[in-house]
């Protein structure tokens, strides 16, 4: 095209409109998306030229996060370099935008899938085992999230169908068309009204887009800002991605860092795990003030933004301001779609401190084992070859056995085996045998409760024993699934007492009375007209508990406790279905023994927990949990194990939203610190408290003595026996009453310290008891930095609180602070995990060492006395004879249920003679306290080098060797 008048002319007047052009460009270019062209003359010609926009933007850059070492400066967290997939938001508006989004993630889903790696499932919902959407969060922390997906400020801000929203009407509101559109519209023409949520995607893929999409809509207030899809993936996949990057817009690699934990199992309870920061974390870091006593830091950054990684829990968490660093800010300008084209740094990161623990990395993994294999021992010792299993009143909880049945349920029970499996394609022929007799065991039970339903009607006391658990099981499921108004039932009605007290009314009597009182939310039994016929809303929640039940994982599971104990399915079919299952590692030795023959199931499933093969965790009957302290006298805390454990490495960074999942619902509870945050009566390891009051109060001194006849009888209503009965003790002083643990000696304690006025009086006597307790430490939390629960002083029956119970419930490191000062004689430390701080560089920033609390002025003699009957409690028994050093401890038993075992504990320090450490041992429903003061035995031949390390950490099961004493 030649110049002419009227081309010069449309030029100039472009020239200026141009100039107009670019600078609202400059603007507001950051949100412009496209290309602009303009005309430019070369050589006399016209041409139109592609001008590229050049928009500067300011980034920060992350800094790495310190390690995080143990006392010997051996690393448990760390950083590594990892390539995530990750998308930017670069795509124009139009109606088609969220489908191209959605396309282009769900292509980017396959290439990462293909090549073996997984997406984010960084989300509050999973699908559970029944293919159905499910909350992983629960309480506030639900509320929370829905507040977050609905855009409310704040939890209080909620409407009442956004705060009672099931899962799957979040995922129905997030596919939404004027959300993420995830899902196909009819009509082109009309594809708002047209659009049906969720059409031609799986309920999987629509989870992976809504997650994603959540993600990418938390960062949609700024621009060029990336969400992960997919972190720490391999080389495969980042090289498809790279090869087929131009047909994927927005879809790019990073290279960043993500935190890993060394053996992650045995630390996870100390370490915690880092996570995105969430609102409230946000908003708490930015206005945190400093605060000695928590953080210990001696600045806050009061920077950290919304895509930041923090701490979430353990020592992240705690020590997150010296962890995190500095953040580095660098000028980046990108074109007009977004894509970064050139980087200028200015300001670089500073790394974050590093922090050493006390802790002592192979002590701590050698306590984890050792507690493992004697709870594997204990369990080997009590399963029998017996279907059923019912304890007498008269059977001490010390005798239980665990039926081999039992056992086997619990392999279905608690997802060691995949009941989901059982009807995949996949499936083996066993799988398959034992598929079609649960396809036979559901019809048959349906069709019996579907008639106590309409027709039979049985009183639910009168019920087989097999029809109350799955009655209950209703009950509970309609409950949980807001059928039942929980809030509004009166629980003094006469009819819901017949119901849930006296067992006198039928399942259907309750119902059809619920539905007349108004508790039943008809909306959620799929009601689509307005019944005015109770009747009818009657029928339509009948047919809603029928299919439910048909479709429910966890009705499967009580149905399996019956097929098994009536053989229905065989326990070599159980068996086989671990291995068809790859449940198991087993070598092939082992593995044809059993098939050929050579073995009955019940030898195998012995084998297999004797190996540790199939864990104490996994199985999660009792004992499957125990917890262990270990302290230097000087407070600083040299191993807190909780077992069983998790591996954090699956929750850091972006959470493993399935794995969290499998954990919750673990029967086992790894998720709980056992060391921490359980709580139960301390039994007879309390009574060095007692034995305290007993002395500064002039109850005794070290001489006198207290006769045990073996019971108490001081009241005319009650008649406390000791555990010596029909024996007795006979007179017995101070360390007499401890070394014999007599519970007669220091329940005339309790009573003694309870006399006012020549009257017994409850209140006074708690009160003295409770000032040695409140003087040891017992009324407080330990000090250790981690979550600790609040330990609970007894307020009621002094003369039972004296032994240990009343309610005195502690933490296993409340016991071990408190054990600490009786070792060290007085001193109560405020427990610490912390040794020090560090810069990057290994430059000193903070020493850390445990605060004294407060000290127990003791004469020299009390402490003597004390000590003294600790040590024969230990000289008692023939298992630490010859041990090579010489321990001082006490026994502890604690009854929470009469169905279950007692809890076993063992206190302890060593040497004797002068005290270095102490080992506190609990666990949980542990039949007897012998039990942990064999784990503690092997502990301390650990610490002193007192046998060969492959003799003591065997790997597999360590039967205790039998009590010698009843003791307690």
């Amino acid at each position: 095209m030649r110049s002419n008048k009227n081309t010069d002319s449309f030029i100039n007047s472009i020239k200026g409109r141009m100039l107009v052009l670019l600078i609202f460009v400059v603007i507001v270019g950051s949100v412009l998306v496209g290309r602009i062209f303009y005309l430019q003359i070369v050589n006399g010609e016209e041409a139109l030229m592609d001008f590229t926009l050049k928009i500067q933007k300011e980034r920060t850059i992350e800094a790495a996060r310190g390690k995080i070492l143990d006392r010997n400066g051996k690393v448990l967290a760390y950083n590594e370099l990892a390539y995530n997939v990750t998308i930017e938001d670069i795509y124009e508006s139009s109606k088609d935008k969220n489908k191209q989004i959605n396309d282009t993630l769900l292509r980017v889903i396959d290439v990462i899938e293909d090549n073996g790696d997984s997406a984010i499932s960084d989300f509050n919902i999973i699908l559970n085992s029944d293919g159905e959407f499910e909350f992983t969060v629960s309480d506030t922390k639900l509320k929370r999230f829905l507040a977050d997906i609905y855009g409310r400020k704040d939890i209080s801000s909620l409407k009442y169908e956004e705060e009672t929203s099931s899962a799957q009407d979040v995922i129905d509101y997030m596919c939404g068309y004027s959300k993420f559109g995830i899902g196909e519209y009819t009509d082109p023409d009309n594809p708002r009204d047209s659009f049906v949520k969720g059409k031609g995607y799986t309920r999987k893929q629509i989870l992976q887009l809504v997650t994603i999409r959540y993600a990418m809509s938390l960062n949609s207030y700024q621009k060029y800002i990336p969400t992960v899809i997919a972190s720490d993936v391999n080389e495969r996949t980042v090289a498809t991605i790279l090869e087929n990057s131009q047909d994927l817009l927005g879809i790019n690699i990073a290279e960043e860092s993500i935190r890993k934990y060394s053996d992650s199992r045995y630390f996870a309870q100390i370490m915690g795990y880092t996570g995105k920061i969430s609102e409230d974390e946000l908003q708490s870091l930015n206005n945190m003030e400093i605060n000695d006593y928590n953080i210990r830091t001696t600045k806050a950054r009061n920077d950290y933004a919304l895509n930041d990684m923090v701490g979430k829990s353990g020592i992240e968490n705690t020590m997150e301001t010296y962890l995190a660093g500095t953040k580095g800010k660098e000028t980046v300008y990108v074109n007009n779609l977004g894509k970064v084209i050139e980087t200028k740094k200015t300001v670089m990161p500073i790394a974050g401190n590093d922090v050493y623990l006390t802790i002592d990395k192979d002590l701590q993994i050698a306590t984890y084992n050792i507690l493992e294999q004697y709870l594997a021992g204990v369990l080997v010792s009590k399963i029998q070859n017996i279907k059923e299993y019912k304890p007498t009143e008269t059977t001490k909880a010390s005798n239980y056995i665990i039926p081999i049945t039992d056992v086997l349920f619990q392999l279905f029970n608690n997802n060691i085996i995949s009941i989901s499996h059982l009807s995949s394609e996949e499936a083996g022929d066993n799988e398959q045998a034992i598929n079609a007799a649960i396809v036979q065991k559901r019809e048959a039970v349906l069709a019996r409760i579907e008639e106590e339903l309409n027709s039979r009607k049985t009183p639910y006391k009168d019920l087989p024993d097999e029809y109350k658990i799955y009655e209950t099981f209703i009950t509970t499921m309609l409950s949980e699934n807001g059928v039942t108004k929980d809030s509004v039932i009166d629980k003094e009605d006469e009819t819901y007492l017949a119901w849930k007290v006296d067992e006198t009314i039928s399942l259907c009597d309750y119902l059809k009375y619920a539905i007349s009182m108004n508790w039943i939310e008809v909306n959620k039994i799929d009601i689509k007209t307005s019944y005015s016929d109770s009747d009818e809303v009657y029928a339509q929640l009948v047919q809603y508990i029928i299919e439910h039940l048909g479709n429910s994982t966890a009705f499967t599971k009580k149905m399996l406790k019956s097929m098994i104990v009536n053989d229905n399915i065989t326990y070599r079919q159980i068996c086989m279905v671990l291995l068809e299952q790859d449940a198991i590692s087993i070598i092939e030795d082992e593995k044809n023994k059993f098939t050929e023959g050579r073995i009955t199931p019940y030898e195998f499933i012995q084998y297999l927990i004797k190996n540790l093969y199939i864990t104490p965790g996994q199985l999660a009957l009792d004992p499957y949990s125990a917890s262990c302290v270990i302290t230097n006298t000087e407070g600083e805390v040299l191993a807190l194990v909780s077992y069983p454990s998790y591996d954090n490495n699956r929750l850091a960074n972006s959470i493993d939203a399935q794995y969290y999942a499998s954990l919750q619902s673990d029967l086992s509870k790894p998720l709980w610190n056992y060391a921490t945050q359980q709580k139960t009566a301390p039994g007879s390891t309390y009574k060095m408290v007692s034995a305290t009051a007993a002395l500064e109060e002039g109850i005794v001194s070290t001489t006198d003595t207290i006769s045990c006849k073996g019971y108490f009888d001081r009241f005319v209503d009650a008649q406390y026996k000791c555990w010596i009965y029909p024996g007795s003790h006979g007179s017995i002083n101070v360390s007499g009453g401890i070394e014999n643990s007599c519970n007669s000696f220091f329940y005339e304690v309790g009573y003694q310290l309870s006399i006012l006025d020549d009257k017994y009086n409850e209140s006074f006597g708690l009160n003295r008891l409770n000032k040695y307790a409140y003087m040891y430490g017992l009324n407080e939390k330990s000090g250790i930095e981690i979550e600790e629960s609040e330990p609970e002083c007894s307020d009621e029956y002094p003369v039972l609180s004296a032994i240990g119970q009343g309610t005195n419930n502690f933490t296993t490191v409340g016991l071990a602070r408190y054990v600490t000062a009786v070792a060290n004689s007085g001193t109560v430390y405020n427990l610490s995990l912390l040794d020090k701080v560090t810069d990057s560089n290994g430059n000193e920033i903070v020493d850390y060492s445990p605060s004294v609390k407060n000290t127990v002025e003791l004469p020299t003699a009390y402490w003597n006395a004390i000590h003294k009957g600790m040590r024969a409690v230990v000289q008692k028994k023939a298992y630490y004879n010859d041990l090579g050093i010489n321990v001082a401890g006490k026994t502890g038993t604690a009854q929470e249920s009469k169905n279950r075992t007692n809890h076993a504990l063992f206190v302890s320090y060593a040497p004797y003679e002068n005290p270095e450490i102490v080992v506190c041992t609990r666990i949980a429903f542990g039949y007897t306290s012998e039990y942990a003061a064999n784990v503690t035995r092997d502990i301390y031949k650990y610490y002193y080098k007192l046998e060969d390390e492959d003799d003591i950490l065997t790997g597999t099961a360590e039967v205790p060797e039998a009590a010698i004493t009843n003791a307690d």
